[in-house]
């Protein structure tokens, strides 16, 4: 017999019941009010299939892959790169044999912002926040032992993007796999180092240049590669809220694909190439709702703005990283929990692939220790926790469809503002993205101040002592053996040819070509990093970010 339907109790409607709440004021850790309790009509005027859909289907609501992780897990990606590229080498080979399943590569900040170690301005910074790579020798040890062909590579780098690639390809080649059968992604989003990380090189408009360059030359000779990814990470780690971090990551990605298509690119050769990555923070159900709420407006914008036909190139294909900026030095231990928590969002938004952050993080690069702590975290989830056996297992909650119905909306707001301004490269430059994210980050830092946020073990629960946690220790003469080798590796090379490439690079920067396959010969006849952005400096000019936004 059906049930009765019964009238709904004060507390379904929304109202005060009797006893009074813990805290009135709820909210997400991105603001959004949260009600006491959902009811059914808490979305509003909600439709199954209008809204959701099935997973692999648009929108992609429920998953972009019909069988989700019951057909595949994800990609289980520890980043990783530290001191010289034989150490770097070594950790991915333990990464490896502990159950990784895909690499993904940290580089030091010389190497990010186009300096070679013996640089004056790369003097101290050799190796200390990732692997220092100068050359075709160093870039052939990173990957010493293992196979190109097989292994998936991310490579989180941006201004310098076009350089490690190349190498990448020529180490490749080395070992006899051709460029078209590799797999990985190279980050390639320099929009968001304008807003966020600050690791430009040259200016806005030279910057898109060259991401275009990549995406152009990855989708005719390098299909299997992901030639951008599109990255809200280091956007949320700058102190966006959800909302913020969808909005002004598809905002960044609606400029690349805009700059594509200005290229004479049919935006279905080259969308299913474009990736994404997302940050993974602590409230468990906000996160998981605005990873919906992204595959639904990125579907939405690719088949209604831009006319994509493919599936492909509307689904919105993603890594998570977990909150780097939510690790504490106070209570270490504390950050094992925050990390699964933040794992577990990732999982249940239905990410492609992971990285879970080490415990010991906000203290030094991660311990060997605190990696394998952090990779069996991952395998936990996907062995043990369940959360893997259906697909999209808290859809039809109706706090999570009315909180993905939200956050797309106010994203989509905000997207509406950034297009009224001509674009996120005109917002960019008009500091607008920037200030938006500053006044946010300010309210949030308010609040852990004032008590209205709880930080456990920073302004509540503290504890003088604390366990103590091993670091890893750096050579402090890794900078010298690094300057060595680089030293080495120019005497053992024929200059007149690198001169020669190099000054044909130049000439290229100057017109309209697509400077790839130029890099590209450069670092097979023996240019370095540096030397190769060096070039481009003087072709493009460098950028200076204004002082006051």
């Amino acid at each position: 017999m059906p049930r009765k339907a019964r009238k709904p109790a004060k507390a379904d409607r929304g109202e005060r019941a009797e006893g009074a709440d813990r805290a009135s004021d709820r909210r997400t850790l991105s603001n959004i009010e949260v009600r006491r309790l959902y009811s059914p009509g808490a979305a509003g005027d909600f439709d199954y299939i209008r809204d959701l859909s099935f997973p692999g289907e648009f929108p992609f609501a429920r998953g972009i892959y019909p069988t989700m992780y019951r057909g595949r897990l994800w990609t289980m990606r520890q980043y990783a790169g530290f001191g010289t590229a034989e150490e770097s080498n070594k950790r991915y080979k333990y990464l490896l044999s502990q159950g990784n399943t895909g690499l993904s590569v940290a580089f030091d900040l010389p190497t990010q912002i186009g300096y070679d170690s013996d640089h004056e301005m790369a003097k101290g910074e050799v190796g200390k926040v990732g692997v220092a790579v100068c050359s075709l020798a160093d870039m052939s040890t990173l990957f010493d032992g293992i196979p190109l062909g097989k292994v998936s590579t991310s490579m989180t780098i941006n201004s310098t993007a076009i350089v490690l690639l190349a190498l990448y390809v020529a180490v490749a080649e080395k070992q006899g796999v051709l460029a078209k059968d590799l797999r990985g992604t190279v980050q390639n989003d320099i929009l968001k180092e304008y807003i966020a990380r600050g690791t430009y090189i040259y200016p806005p408009r030279e910057s898109m240049r060259l991401a275009t360059d990549l995406i152009d030359y990855c989708a005719r000779e390098m299909p299997k590669w992901n030639a951008i990814s599109i990255s809200g990470y280091h956007i949320r780690e700058a102190g966006a809220t959800a909302v913020q971090e969808v909005a002004f990551t598809l905002a960044d990605a609606i400029a690349y694909v805009v700059a594509a298509v200005k290229r004479g690119m049919a935006v279905d050769s080259f969308g299913p190439q474009l990736s994404f990555f997302f940050n993974a923070q602590s409230d468990l159900l906000e996160e998981v709702a605005k990873f919906r709420a992204a595959r639904m407006l990125w579907a939405r914008i690719m088949k209604v703005r831009f006319g994509a036909k493919k599936p492909a190139s509307m689904m919105l294909r993603f890594h998570t990283q977990t909150a780097g900026v939510s690790l504490t030095r106070q209570q270490p231990y504390n950050n094992v929990v925050r990390v699964a928590f933040q794992a577990l969002a990732g999982v249940l938004g239905g990410t492609q692939s992971l990285h879970t952050n080490s415990m010991d993080e906000a203290l030094m690069i991660p311990s060997e220790k605190a990696v394998r702590i952090a990779l069996r975290t991952q395998q936990i989830i996907a062995h043990e926790g369940g959360a893997v056996n259906t697909i999209d297992p808290l859809a039809g909650s109706y706090y999570i469809e009315e909180l993905t119905r939200t956050i797309a909306d106010e994203a989509e707001k905000y997207i509406e503002r950034i297009d009224k301004m001509g674009g996120m490269m005109a917002a960019i430059e008009k500091g607008w993205v920037q200030r938006e994210i500053a006044e946010s980050a300010y309210r949030y830092q308010l609040d852990v101040e004032n008590k209205r946020r709880i930080i456990v073990g920073v302004n509540r629960y503290e504890d003088e002592g604390g366990a103590p946690v091993e670091t890893l220790k750096l050579d402090p003469k890794l900078e010298q053996r690094q300057k060595a080798r680089l030293a080495e590796f120019r005497k053992r090379r024929e200059s007149y040819t690198v001169l020669r490439g190099l000054e044909q690079l130049s000439e290229a920067a100057k017109g309209t070509d697509n400077l790839v396959p130029h890099v590209l010969g450069c670092v097979k006849s023996g240019a370095t990093l540096g030397e190769i952005s060096d070039v481009l400096r003087d072709a493009f000019g460098t950028y200076k970010a204004k002082q006051e936004l």
